[in-house]
């Protein structure tokens, strides 16, 4: 027998194989086989953030998707797709892909009455924006880089944006660093005769008269009570460091001027702190403002010069909740760890002193009496602030560079930005009393 006689025998065997492999799977399908597609969310994982995208993919494609709380670090389960494999492979997300059988165990395992784990339909992708302004500012943000990085799209808008109404076009929006008080950040003090800061408050004494508001200050009010009334209405909402106090304060303040002469051309009223209302808030009451202008802080909700927390030591902990009674403060802790490494930011973290008795707390430092992370709902909405800047830049001061989430690629700290970002998808279920 020739050699070449042996190859085509071997050529037509092993065509014959890859038929009868086809026609067995075909086979599988009829009889009701099939099979899914989990990516693990537990320390197995090569990437926690790319894996968001994952999902957010799988939404965009009208593909089915379930989240599977307090299984595994949080996992993702989909029903087997050549594209979502292909994806996953492209993205560097590991992946399992799991026969029918064993998809139903673990589904049942997860209704058992004694786990506490619970699974989630995934429905649509959230339309995601992010409230900054179109100049570029020497910071960046976490979420910005969290959603790029994931390759979840965002759409960038601004105070004409909101006055324009068109707040209502989105599911979720993020709060960029900013300062809702009319201050300008309190940078005054450090950045007065720095080119950026002049240029910022050039810009916003122009948007403000733009809209028709005679002072910063009036126009950031309305933004804020815009953004108040876009969650009373069912928006999600989500604000990091100085986007969480100085969002609540203004709303506080709406009836005085605790704006120094340096901020808006006059001084602030000399009863402005008696003339907080705390009901207009969602997270803070009884704060006390801090008026000097030369100081880098807007109150006392704010720890981050009265804290006494080591970088070594600073971590705080999240809450672990009932996954089939309170599913949504479940979805919003999903992580590989419930040790999570601190970071500073204008606002690091919330004096829990002056925290709401309905407040949600979802992370703290115990032991530093500090609050981390907050969840709260208003009327048909709901909010989180989430204190600090970069959670894997433990002190970033303003003009450094950016943090490359290629080195970061399984950050707890991250992972929580992107649980807030899929939230909105998860079909709801109603609270068991």
């Amino acid at each position: 027998m020739t050699i070449l006689f042996q190859i085509q025998i071997l050529k037509m065997k092993n065509l014959h194989f890859k038929l009868g492999l086809i026609l067995f799977l075909i086979f599988l399908s009829n009889i009701g086989f099939a099979f899914s597609l989990m990516i693990p969310m537990d320390n197995t994982q090569k990437n926690h953030l790319k894996a968001y995208g994952i999902a957010y993919w799988v939404l965009q494609n009208n593909l089915d998707a379930q989240w599977l709380l307090n299984y595994r670090g949080g996992s993702f389960l989909f029903q087997y797709n050549e594209g979502i494999k292909t994806e996953c492979d492209i993205r560097g997300v590991s992946y399992e892909i799991i026969a029918d059988a064993q998809t139903q165990a673990i589904l049942e395992s997860i209704k058992s009455p004694s786990a506490n784990m619970d699974a989630l339909k995934l429905e649509k992708p959230p339309k995601i924006a992010v409230y900054s302004p179109k100049e570029k500012l020497p910071w960046d943000d976490a979420v910005t880089l969290a959603l790029t990085y994931a390759e979840i799209p965002y759409v960038v808008i601004y105070d004409g944006d909101i006055v324009a109404g068109d707040l209502s076009k989105y599911d979720w929006l993020h709060l960029h660093h900013e300062d809702f008080t009319g201050q300008y950040g309190k940078f005054y003090s450090s950045y007065r005769n720095v080119p950026w800061y002049q240029e910022q408050v050039a810009n916003s004494e122009a948007e403000a008269k733009k809209y028709g508001f005679q002072k910063v200050s009036q126009l950031k009010l309305f933004i804020a009570k815009s953004i108040r009334d876009y969650v009373s209405q069912g928006g999600f909402l989500f604000a990091m460091c100085s986007g969480t106090d100085s969002f609540d304060i203004a709303l506080a303040a709406e009836d005085t001027d605790i704006c120094e002469s340096m901020f808006d051309g006059d001084a602030a009223h000399a009863n402005c702190q008696s003339a907080l209302n705390f009901e207009k808030t969602f997270a803070f009451r009884d704060f006390t403002l801090k008026m000097n202008p030369m100081e880098y802080e807007f109150s006392n909700i704010d720890v981050t010069d009265t804290r006494k927390v080591t970088e070594n030591d600073d971590y705080f902990t999240l809450f672990e909740f009932s996954a089939k009674w309170d599913p949504v403060p479940t979805m919003l802790c999903q992580n590989h760890t419930s040790l999570v490494k601190g970071f500073m930011g204008q606002t690091t973290a919330f004096n829990k002193d002056v925290i709401k008795s309905n407040v949600l707390v979802l992370g703290e430092n115990k032991s530093a009496h500090e609050a981390r992370y907050l969840h709260g709902t208003f009327a048909k909405g709901t909010w989180t602030f989430y204190g600090g800047h970069d959670p894997e830049d433990y002190r970033h001061f303003v003009g450094d560079p950016f943090t490359d989430l290629d080195n970061h690629k399984n950050s707890p700290g991250y992972r929580l930005i992107l649980n807030n970002v899929l939230f909105p998808a998860a079909k709801k279920k109603k609270q068991k009393t």
